[in-house]
């Protein structure tokens, strides 16, 4: 029988005794939305709602404790007590209200659990620490104990089958305890627990039985551990063919450990769906299987789905960053692209609740757009405050500097607004996007002969392959939405008098900032980076990186991998200190693992020659040699010349590197601001 027409992706699936709409799930992903008692906020519950309106059909909360000791972070969600049930029926009732399935993934985070966040010593197969999450060392569990931590899982599955939960999921990868007692280099026990499959088993039969025959239960895997000495992809296979497959209704795959936390949440640089292989293994073993890693494009997704390497597919960055991927993908739109940045990720350990980069709402479902922030417009001391339900924008210039004032309206205007925006870098074509899509008229000029700024010049590096797909995608939505973007135009006061906009908004961004007072700083062989890789694409033999911050050493590495022989001075203690663990998993050890690379840090650059750089460090001074060209990367200065004499009814607004640099985080989120206060038509005057 020829399967029915339209994607693969798009068929309904069954899983044991419930039915998803398509195979499209939206898996376990730690966001910090909770209490710190491990209750589900409403924050939370908007997030998910969202997601189960964009169209996923199955949409699961995070791995959730099951006992107080297991607790990994500080706003985890909890299943550990009676306490917990009424928060997660909100949950499932806001999924369920949207159209999916709701699932919770049951965990205990055994040595990778801290005594700072859960308050107590962490409790393991073996003591064993785990060196990425603090490095604590645990106290082995005696036998007696473990039955207990069985107990709790069960205990895990009522709490969920009672708040009307769909799926359940055994968490048995990552690292995590049911992972521990699987692997060899985790579990050194000689008891009856020595044997790898005794503690899942009894896990997988307690979880049975407690969550009754109308709960789907699954398991998630690693398909290996990505260490040496860990598990392997064919002793893992091994293990889970000899489980109580019996009592499970679908596996889901996915790969890696903490000590190799680039196969859990993978880098832009690896392939997009790099886990099917490992995937299509398993469904020999008869049950619907899923696949996570990378799988961001819709074409992806289709080729998983309909080539039979799985059943369905598990997103969850590419559903933070667009909530409407599945609906999207099944007909045949665009959908907001996820770069893989893993900004959001590497927010996790701050307890504060993640973000993520190209998409502001993510996170805030929970509130209307254009919330209040208050911002410092550049380092020189600026301020901008957007005042929370449309109330206006007051700045503060700094001293010295001139006083601008938003000239009132009579009223607020039900009529169609005319916005200028200058400048199509990120935060420029984000804002001219929002702008449009509440029907306002928005223009847009650019100097360049190209929109998408440093995003674009970004692109073009090894650890930044993603970041043209978000260009691409922020200029195909302005070309929808028919916003007016000319490029090539270099906008003067005069220009901006003509124009007689109802607001404006300085999207200029900045130029680089090359150290003033430090001899030969001028020379021509000096270029700060994003010149240089707005000019050129050529690896040269060798050259110098002056700064070790995020773009320096972005640079530096995609030189060095390159085959240039790079020399890279920073006056930061480490590599791009402001960039998270995980955006630089794979960046910083290849380029301090380069022979051809030189790196010196806590090091400041005295004066400069055309062959050699007088460098200090800590105390001592040398003069070192330097070929090639010497790209400074030292901040920007924001391009802040038009500000002076602007004004606009709705008042003028500076946004991303025009307020002194920043992320590309930063720019998304000034965008929402930004269009939130003017969209709300209404002006408060100073």
């Amino acid at each position: 029988m020829p399967p029915p027409p339209g994607p693969a992706a798009g068929r309904p699936l069954a899983l044991g005794p419930v039915r998803l709409r398509n195979r499209f799930v939206s898996a376990p992903m730690e966001r910090n939305y909770c209490e710190p008692d491990g209750t589900a906020t409403d924050r939370y519950a908007a997030y998910l709602a969202r997601r189960a309106h964009g169209g996923a059909a199955l949409v699961f909360a995070e791995a959730a404790y099951v006992r107080a000791d297991g607790k990994g972070r500080a706003r985890q969600l909890g299943a550990d007590t009676d306490a917990r049930v009424p928060g997660l029926a909100r949950l499932a009732k806001a999924v369920h209200d949207g159209g999916a399935l709701f699932g919770v993934e049951l965990n205990h985070g055994g040595r990778t659990a801290q005594s700072a966040v859960s308050g107590f010593r962490p409790v393991a197969p073996s003591p064993v620490p785990c060196l990425p999450a603090g490095g604590e060392l645990p106290r082995q569990a005696p036998a007696a104990e473990v039955y207990e931590l069985v107990e709790a899982y069960a205990e895990g599955a009522r709490r969920c089958r009672e708040a009307g939960v769909d799926v359940i999921m055994i968490h048995g990868a990552h690292g995590y305890l049911v992972h521990q007692f699987l692997s060899p280099a985790r579990n050194l026990r000689t008891d009856e627990f020595a044997d790898p499959l005794r503690f899942l088993g009894l896990v997988v039969e307690a979880v049975r039985e407690r969550a009754g025959r109308e709960v789907a239960v699954g398991l998630r895997v690693s398909a290996h551990e990505g260490f040496e000495g860990g598990l392997t992809a064919e002793r893992t296979y091994d293990l889970i063919s000899r489980t109580r497959l019996d009592l499970l209704d679908f596996l889901d795959v996915s790969a890696g450990s903490y000590e190799a936390g680039q196969w859990i949440i993978q880098p832009a640089e690896w392939e997009r769906g790099l886990l099917a292989p490992y995937a299509r293994r398993y469904r020999a073993l008869g049950l619907p299987v899923g696949v996570a890693g990378r799988i961001s494009t819709p074409d992806t997704a289709e080729a998983i789905v309909s080539g039979g390497s799985a059943d369905f597919v598990s997103l969850a960055r590419t559903l933070h960053a667009d909530p409407d991927f599945p609906r999207h993908a099944l007909a045949g739109r665009p959908h907001r692209p996820c770069i893989a940045c893993n900004h959001c990720i590497d927010r996790l350990g701050s307890g504060e609740p993640i973000p993520c980069t190209v998409n502001a709402r993510a996170g805030r479902e929970h509130l209307p757009p254009g919330g209040g922030i208050r911002e410092h417009l550049s380092a020189s001391g600026g301020i901008r405050e957007h005042l929370p339900s449309g109330g206006g924008i007051r700045e503060h210039l700094p001293s010295g500097g001139d006083v601008r004032e938003h000239l009132p309206l009579a009223e607020a205007s039900a009529t169609r607004l005319s916005v200028l925006v200058v400048g199509a870098g990120p935060a420029g074509l984000e804002v001219a996007r929002l702008l449009a899509e509440q029907g306002q008229h928005v223009q847009v000029l650019e100097r360049e002969e190209h929109v998408g700024g440093r995003a674009a010049l970004a692109g073009r590096l090894r650890t930044y392959p993603e970041h043209h797909r978000l260009v691409r995608w922020c200029a195909d939505e302005l070309e929808r939405l028919g916003v007016s973007v000319r490029t090539g135009v270099e906008v003067t006061r005069e220009e901006l008098a003509r124009h007689r906009a109802d607001a404006v908004v300085l999207a200029t961004g900045g130029a680089g900032r090359v150290p003033s007072g430090v001899p030969g700083a001028g020379l021509p062989h000096v270029i700060d980076v994003r010149d240089w890789l707005a000019l050129s694409r050529d690896v040269p033999r060798a050259c110098v990186v002056w700064g070790a911050d995020r773009e320096g050493v972005a640079v530096a590495d995609h030189l060095a991998s390159g085959g240039a022989e790079v020399l890279l001075i920073g006056s930061q203690a480490s590599l791009a200190p402001e960039v998270g663990r995980r955006a630089k998993i794979l960046m910083v050890p290849r380029l301090t693992g380069n022979p051809k690379v030189r790196v010196l840090l806590e090091s400041t650059v005295l004066a400069v020659e055309p062959d050699r750089l007088l460098v200090r460090s800590f105390d001592e001074e040398q003069w070192v040699p330097a070929s090639g060209p010497l790209l400074v990367s030292q901040g920007v200065v924001p391009r802040t010349g038009l500000l002076a004499g602007c004004a606009a009814p709705l008042g003028v607004h500076v946004i991303g590197d025009a307020t002194g640099g920043g992320s590309l985080h930063r720019c998304f989120a000034d965008a929402e601001e930004v269009a939130g206060v003017i969209g709300s038509r209404r002006v408060q005057h100073w």
